[in-house]
């Protein structure tokens, strides 16, 4: 690597990218190091760069660590059996020391001690039951891959697939033959040809089927709507639910609208009908968006759910998610990266790291309380709740507010302070004692913490507790 490939490394947005820098100015724990070895090894191989700082804006820092890198790497060598290479940079700014950590071999996690270690932010956790799981499977073909119906013609998948959506969505032409529509979808692993015929994969049918139960295997995991009266589950509108048939791509555009109506309200009182949405439409396709993609393919008999009650929309999908609930907002991590793939450029969901941004966003926009989310044993649940003034907000709504809108300025290089705050809240200048009593409130809750704690009160800024 040459001074140019590290300052280029340095304006990665985060450490998910198969990166790791960690300061380290005078010393950095031998055994951390053969974790974070692990850790990357089951990511896939990548880096770990020692003498820079390690939040945004990285800068170079220089460190004294392993003086002697060789006996290093014959450590790590010897305690998890990964061939490391290491190699000294000469930066202007001090020594960079860059551990280079090649991939676990297919099927096989690495640990140390027992413990199968991944990354979480900027730590080390155990890896997820799920997570184990995939990799032990990684012999065999992965759900999406694997056949939804076989010995389909051309006519057949015309038939079964809504096409048509496939290549509005990449505003693309329709072909002119039936012969290169078949050709573009197995390209994109939504076919696989057999001879004469085709099959049509799991993936093609979940995201391009005109009905989902047309497939067996990806019947069930059609999205599920629930609207109530109130806000229990007591009475379901018109006595049942609805379930839309189509694929995801197929139908979204078309979901997101049912589902943004009917979280709608009107007012009768004026003359003039006039209808209320209860949550940006972006919002929504966000978050079901992310649904769709982080949704663990593997549970059987189970998919999205979206309940929409009075004051507010519960998404859930199957599957724990990968990653801390407290660092949505700043990592990504996708659990079907093929399928999430595919979802990105069709347009239903954000560019990598970007959704639960924007959820916030647009949260933040519109005034509503924080979103929330809520672990099941095998489920994930998130909330959107309906607007209500900040004085009738719980303490951990509260709490909950200032982190989402920390971690977004933090991620978009911006600062937090009581002015942002006022901002956000919609808090006039003479009540910014409001504002100092919701930033007190985080801090003690241990969610934010200033960067200076010794600064005046009108210079305090503040960055998420684990920045």
């Amino acid at each position: 690597m040459t001074v140019a490939e590290l300052n280029a490394l340095l304006l990665a947005r985060s450490e998910s990218e198969h990166v790791e820098f960690k300061e380290a100015k005078n010393r950095y724990d031998f055994e951390e190091l053969v974790g974070y070895c692990v850790a990357l090894a089951n990511e896939g191989g990548g880096r770990m760069v020692l003498g820079v700082t390690d939040a945004p804006p990285r800068r170079v820092v220089g460190t004294k660590a392993f003086d002697v890198p060789e006996r290093t790497v014959a450590g790590i060598h010897e305690r998890i059996h990964l061939k490391v290479v290491w190699q000294e940079i000469p930066h202007p700014d001090g020594r960079v020391l860059v551990f280079e950590v090649p991939p676990r071999p297919q099927g096989q996690p690495i640990h140390y001690g027992g413990r199968y270690f991944m990354r979480a932010g900027w730590s080390l956790a155990p890896m997820s039951p799920d997570q184990l799981r995939r990799i032990f499977d990684e012999g065999r073909v992965e759900w999406i891959e694997q056949p939804a119906k076989r010995g389909c013609s051309e006519e057949d998948v015309i038939r079964l697939l809504d096409v048509q959506s496939y290549f509005d969505l990449k505003k693309r032409p329709f072909p002119s033959t039936r012969t290169e529509v078949v050709e573009t979808l197995v390209q994109k692993g939504f076919l696989r040809a057999e001879g004469a015929t085709s099959r049509i994969t799991n993936m093609g049918a979940l995201l391009l089927a005109k009905r989902l139960g047309d497939f067996e295997s990806v019947a069930r995991k059609a999205v599920r709507v629930l609207v109530y009266d109130g806000i229990s589950k007591a009475r379901v509108k018109g006595g049942k639910d609805a379930t839309d048939p189509k694929g995801y791509a197929a139908g979204f555009e078309a979901l997101i609208d049912f589902i943004h109506n009917e979280s709608a309200s009107e007012d009768m009182s004026a003359a003039l009908r006039k209808t209320t949405h209860g949550y940006p439409k972006k919002a929504i396709r966000e978050v079901v968006g992310n649904a769709l993609v982080h949704q663990d393919l593997d549970e059987r008999g189970t998919g999205v759910t979206v309940e929409v009650f009075d004051d507010r929309i519960e998404v859930t999908n199957p599957g724990q998610p990968i990653l801390p609930v407290d660092r949505f907002i700043d990592e990504n991590q996708s659990r079907n990266e093929k399928f999430a793939d595919a979802l990105r450029q069709l347009g239903i969901c954000e560019e990598r790291g970007h959704g639960r941004d924007a959820v916030v966003t647009e949260i933040e926009g519109a005034q509503l309380p924080p979103y929330q989310c809520r672990l099941g044993s095998h489920h994930t649940t998130v909330i959107l709740s309906r607007y209500k003034p900040l004085k009738n907000l719980t303490p951990d709504e509260r709490t909950s507010a200032v982190y989402q809108h920390c971690c977004l300025r933090f991620v978009n290089n911006q600062i937090t302070n009581n002015e942002s705050l006022r901002e956000r809240f919609k808090i006039e200048k003479q009540n910014a004692a409001t504002a100092s009593r919701l930033l007190a409130e985080a801090v003690a809750a241990k969610k934010i913490k200033p960067v200076d704690a010794n600064a005046a009160n009108k210079l305090m800024r503040y960055v998420p507790y684990w920045a």
